[in-house]
């Protein structure tokens, strides 16, 4: 909403030098989000004058028309004498009265004015467009005044060139504040001065004699206004100041009419339309449409009605778009000269609709219609039903003044039943909601200037005010003491959680995964939670895969995404490609996140209450209305793990990489992950391997790491040998010992044992560490797999594994003896499990 200060002042009396920043510092912290304060005007300077333009001379010869002119500018100029000014513009004639800026003005943006030669013609000024005094984007031509304006008259406190215009981003709860009546409300409260309301209108108390109007559906119509003025002047035009004022506001002046009806709906906040009398066919008529009905809209479109639209018809059928826009065939009529006759045509009688419609169904029709109006957005927030009799009234009075126009006695008003809004409020509820003692005195006071009326000692009895829709509980009565008591009054305080609830071990666990993959060497990528089939059938899985079991949304923001993923994989490996496709090689991404899995059939969420906190069993019904939703972390790798420099050279990424970042976060769940073989989508089936946890002594799998199948790969437009892993954080919490415990560092040397196993190709090196691990005992610190070897001197089927065993013990220097028997011991019992020959044996 655009309010100019100049006409803000109408209704309000600011003080002298109040300015357009002080009143936006005082409706800030009213609660308004006023975004920012235009100078209108800024850098202009005198002298600009109207001028009549006595003569024209067509000069030719150049590529574009131009006229030289002489033009009266009166005393203006100090002399007296005629101005010779060069124009282009076509849109003026000898006689007219037209806006002149002299040499020595300066117009907005800083262009001086100066006279100077052009065209073989000196040009002593210029004759301006609305556009070059920034009063519009109009470039079509200049300025054209009414004839009765007298040559020399300041042009810039004639146009009102100077202004400041407050730009107010209105909230969809304060609808009032589309319009200067509430916005002035609010500024007569900021400033704790009175309202001049301009809704105090005397209006004719409404009887039989106006125009017919059924409304058919009074729940989508609850009030229709309908007013009728007839012996419209059809050549009146807007005058300046009503101009200036809508262009002020953001809106292009049309005519006479319907300037009038858009000011109205500035003024007051209640949106009008104006209908051509002559081309209404009978009874005007509120309904909602049949399906399939067509109709045309002012802006020439033809439409498609839905059944839940509201119409407002005749008896040929809709004419307007109830709430929305009205109808092509029976708008306002330009003024046309008849050139046989010369008898102007055009509209002179017209019916003026002020109605209330309901909200949800104009919100509803305007965005399946894809047609938002100035109309539309102030009815889908609220309009003040009260203010229709009155809003019809403005707009007959100023027909009458502008455009000469007769009101009928006529006066229709069609009012469904109903009572104010009224809610019940423990006086000291807004201190309790603020944490601030502001008394009964304080919070009544504050209603009141709000509008409502309120009675009551302890418990307050509060009629809502109709302009104030969103009050609808007493939550919403406490916000509006507060902010007029001014937030910035409110104390700052921490907040003090009770001993014991901090992170939970899960949250721990979440941060700490995170870390350990950056430090890793990866780079976080938060990803979107959703997906579309199209990417499951890309990674090859099974019909049957629980993955393809989606939680489709309802209102998804995407249709080629309307389920929440089952998988961090897509989101990632769409980043991969993303960052891929703009020059970025050797990528290490990670994520860490919910997934979301069908849990069957599921019970109908239910609503929290938000006046007390609430009870577990409500919170407990509401998690049971949810899909599962684990906690995952993912990776994904392409191009060089390690790059090539002047150190060597760089290592590939690999499955080898991916399984190690499962380990990585394995650890720090104090975890010891098992990793065998497996073959699962999107994974190579020969580089895909299983990471699996002992939870109650039973394995489990926890995730899966190594290779993608190159089908995925050319699918998804990755690079060759992309490889990933994803893994389960819940189950690895699970499988953790709690808190990882700090290694402890002994004093005493290490010894180091190396030894090479043969073993058949088949046997896993888990098994082979596994066995090694057990028989060691407890003297073994750490074991690591060194070096993989197969070979014709090994045998067909045969494999080498060479391990370094680091022994050490914590409270003594380990002797020759000790770490012969450990290693011995370890060798023996690995060979009874897997065949393990000694190499070189």
């Amino acid at each position: 909403m655009r309010v100019p200060l100049s006409w803000l002042r109408e209704y309000v009396d600011l003080p002298a030098g109040e300015t357009g920043r002080d009143v936006q510092a005082k409706l800030v912290a009213a609660g308004l989000e006023v975004e920012t304060v235009e100078q209108l005007g800024a850098g202009l300077k005198g002298p600009l004058v109207v001028g009549h333009v006595l003569a024209i001379e067509e000069l030719e010869g150049f590529k574009k028309p131009i006229r030289y002119c002489q033009v009266d500018v009166g005393q203006a100029n100090g002399t007296g004498e005629p101005q010779n000014i060069v124009c282009g513009a076509r849109n003026f004639a000898v006689g007219d009265k037209v806006v002149v800026v002299l040499p020595g003005a300066e117009l907005p943006g800083g262009f001086a004015i100066s006279a100077r030669k052009t065209y073989g013609k000196t040009s002593e000024g210029m004759i301006c467009s609305a556009s070059e005094l920034g009063m519009s984007d109009d470039h079509d031509g200049i300025i054209v005044l009414p004839p009765e304006y007298e040559v020399g008259t300041d042009a810039i406190e004639l146009l009102e060139l100077v202004d400041e215009v407050l730009d107010i981003a209105v909230t969809p709860d304060r609808g009032y504040c589309l319009s200067m009546r509430g916005v002035a409300r609010e500024t007569a409260t900021a400033y704790g001065l009175p309202l001049r309301d301009p809704a105090l209108l005397d209006v004719p108390a409404p009887n039989s004699h106006g125009y017919p109007v059924k409304v058919a559906d009074p729940v989508g119509c609850d009030r229709f206004t309908a007013r009728t003025v007839t012996g419209l002047d059809p050549q009146a035009h807007s005058p300046i100041w009503l101009q200036r004022r809508l262009q002020k506001a953001g809106m292009r002046p049309v005519s006479l009419a319907v300037d009038i009806t858009n000011y109205v709906m500035l003024e007051l906040g209640q949106p009008l339309h104006a209908y051509d009398r002559t081309r209404i066919n009978g009874a005007i008529g509120v309904r909602r449409a049949e399906q399939g009905e067509k109709f045309t809209t002012l802006d020439g479109t033809k439409r498609v009605l839905d059944a839940e639209d509201l119409v407002i018809t005749d008896e040929s059928g809709p004419i307007g778009l109830a709430g929305v826009m009205g109808g092509a065939h029976t708008e306002i009529a330009d003024a046309v000269t008849d050139p046989g006759t010369g008898e102007v045509r055009g509209t002179t009688e017209v019916v003026i609709e002020a109605a209330h419609f309901a909200p949800v169904s104009i919100a509803r029709t305007a965005r399946r219609h894809k047609l938002s109006s100035e109309a539309s957005k102030r009815f889908e927030r609220g309009v003040d039903p009260e203010a229709a009799s009155a809003a019809a009234q403005r707009t007959v009075d100023l027909l009458v003044l502008l455009a000469g126009g007769t009101a009928e006695a006529g006066v229709t008003e069609v009012i469904s039943p109903g009572a104010p809004h009224t809610l019940t409020l423990r006086a000291d509820h807004p201190d309790r909601v603020a944490g601030v003692a502001y008394g009964r005195e304080a919070v009544v006071r504050r209603l009141q200037q709000v509008g409502c009326d309120v009675y009551g000692a302890d418990d307050l009895t509060v009629t809502v005010p109709s302009w104030r829709p969103d009050l609808t509980d007493p939550n919403d009565l406490a916000e509006e003491v507060i902010r007029l008591e001014g937030y910035e009054n409110l104390p700052s305080t921490l907040p003090r959680p009770p001993a014991g609830r901090g992170l939970t071990e899960r949250q721990r666990l979440h941060r700490r995964v995170g870390r350990a993959l950056a430090g890793a060497g990866y780079v976080e990528a938060l990803n979107y939670p959703f997906i579309g089939a199209e990417v499951l059938d890309q990674f090859g899985l099974a019909a049957d895969d629980p993955r393809r079991d989606l939680v489709t949304l309802v209102n998804p923001i995407s249709d080629t995404e309307p389920a929440l993923r089952t998988t961090l994989l897509p989101g990632l490996l769409g980043a991969l490609r993303r960052n891929e496709g703009r020059g970025e090689h050797g990528l290490a991404l990670f994520e860490t996140g919910l997934i979301f899995r069908s849990s069957g059939a599921r019970p109908t969420a239910v609503t929290l209450p938000v006046d007390h906190r609430p009870t577990d069993e409500e919170i407990a019904r509401l998690d049971a209305a949810l899909p599962r939703q684990p906690r995952r972390a993912a990776v994904v790798l392409s191009g060089a793990r390690e790059q090539s420099g002047w150190w060597g050279e760089g290592t590939p990424a690999s499955w080898a990489d991916a399984v190690e970042a499962g380990r990585t976060v394995a650890r720090e769940a104090g975890v010891e992950l098992i990793v065998r073989q497996d073959q699962q989508d999107p994974w190579h089936p020969g580089r895909c391997a299983a990471l699996l946890a002992v939870v109650d002594g039973q394995e489990i799998l926890v995730g899966n790491a190594g290779e993608l199948h190159p089908r995925v790969t050319k699918a998804l437009g990755l690079p060759e040998r992309t490889c990933a892993m994803e893994i389960e954080l819940d189950r690895l919490e699970e499988a953790g010992s709690g808190p990882v415990e700090a290694p402890r560092v002994s004093t005493f040397p290490v010894a180091t044992q190396d030894v090479a196993l043969v073993v058949d190709t088949a046997v896993a090196a888990a098994e082979v560490e596994a066995a090694l691990r057990e028989g060691a005992g407890e003297l073994l610190e750490s074991l690591r797999l060194f070096d993989v070897f197969t070979g014709e001197q090994l045998g067909t089927g045969r494999k080498s594994l060479a391990y370094a065993l680091r022994f050490r013990a914590a409270d003594r220097t380990l002797t020759a003896e000790e770490i012969a028997v450990a290693r011995d011991a370890a060798v023996a019992l690995t060979a009874e499990r897997t065949g393990a020959v000694l190499r070189g044996a």
